[in-house]
């Protein structure tokens, strides 16, 4: 009986043994984040980027962001997409008692190699200036760190907020020496490229961002911005992704101008629609809107109370009525004993959550309601 042949063993290889590939390197960022939202940004942080990211303790501070420290296994590069996140800033400890030993060889050098990985993330020429904000800016150590700075980098020191922007300080945990903060982009993150019009009282992108994840939204949403003003609302909707509608409704025609012209810097002029209803009487179905979010008059800065009083239930109610079972309404605002008042006597929307939100010297609350 013929017999297969034992099966012949491949030759030994001559190439060396697999090796596990090189962990990422771990850089220590601190996020600005607006005081209110943290918890948001902390949370948006884990949904894109896992385990390569470790969270410390929030820290707030004395000018009103709050600093969020945590650990980045990859390249900061990466971290660019946060949508939450004010600035970031790239942490350098030099353990020395006095500003001078930044000047040492080999702290200088290191230094200067992170402001060059910095500089890389983005297009030759977008760093023209920088900025060293610093106690005792004046001091002799520091003019001679400012002097250096500038000769090594080619750029001009600005008077004020420089496109490298960098910050000196003793280490937030009360250790000996400094920390050094890079700020990984020339402008801040919360300054959106598409913002061509900056109308007074337009909501900051960031806070923007974190209502529209407050209202856990999907791709087969119809979106509704009720006042959508210069368009934030609407823009960092489709930020997040898809929707089956984004829709914003305006009566004021230089609003809707200002929107118009953020959506087409945006890219988004598209899928948005603008119109001119009013937020009372929008002209859709009932129950048509999975989501609805509304940036209300303060009465400070735009409107005035006495035009909030009937403005703010026939709002909610009109929402109400767009709103499909279990819809989310996103509402911010500093008139919130008003609001308060106006939630205690309807029916309709369910309070879920109440955020206390901290924007240049104002604390508006931002109110998610659910439709019962």
């Amino acid at each position: 009986m013929n017999r297969r042949p034992p099966p012949r063993r491949p030759p030994a290889s001559s190439k060396p043994p697999a090796t596990k590939p090189a962990a990422p390197p771990v850089f220590e960022i601190e996020a600005e984040v607006v005081e209110g939202i943290e918890e948001i940004a902390a949370e948006e942080l884990r949904r894109r980027f896992g385990a390569s990211v470790q969270i410390g303790a929030a820290r707030r501070t004395r000018t009103g962001p709050v600093n969020l420290p945590f650990t980045f296994a990859g390249n900061p590069k990466q971290l660019l997409k946060l949508r939450t996140v004010s600035a970031l800033f790239l942490v350098q400890y030099v353990p020395e008692p006095r500003p001078r030993g930044i000047l040492a060889n080999h702290h200088f050098r290191d230094l200067l190699q992170q402001i060059a990985a910095v500089r890389a993330f983005v297009p030759d020429g977008s760093y023209q200036t920088f900025y060293l904000s610093a106690a005792g800016s004046d001091s002799p150590e520091l003019v001679r760190l400012r002097d250096a700075l500038a000769i090594q980098t080619g750029l001009d020191e600005a008077e004020g907020e420089g496109d490298l922007y960098l910050r000196l300080r003793r280490p937030p945990d009360g250790s000996e020496g400094w920390e050094v903060l890079i700020r990984l982009t020339p402008r801040p993150l919360a300054t959106r490229p598409w913002r061509v019009r900056n109308r007074a009282g337009a909501l900051n992108a960031t806070v923007a961002h974190a209502m529209v994840l407050l209202t856990e939204p999907t791709t087969h949403d119809v979106f509704v911005n009720l006042g959508c003003g210069s368009g934030t609302l609407l823009i960092e909707r489709r930020e997040w992704g898809a929707a089956m509608r984004t829709v914003g409704c305006d009566t004021d025609p230089i609003a809707r101008d200002d929107a118009a012209a953020n959506l087409a810097a945006s890219g988004y002029a598209a899928r948005i629609e603008i119109t001119d209803w009013d937020a009372r009487a929008v002209p859709l179905p009932d129950r048509s809107a999975d989501a609805l979010v509304a940036d209300l008059p303060f009465g400070i800065r735009m409107g005035a109370h006495a035009d909030n009083v009937p403005l703010y239930p026939a709002m909610l109610a009109e929402a109400a009525r767009l709103a499909r079972d279990g819809a989310r309404l996103v509402v911010i605002t500093s008139e919130s004993r008003l609001m308060e008042s106006v939630l205690a006597r309807q029916e309709a929307w369910h309070l879920e959550r109440t955020l206390r939100i901290g924007l240049n010297g104002l604390y508006p609350r931002c109110y998610v309601l659910r439709r019962v």
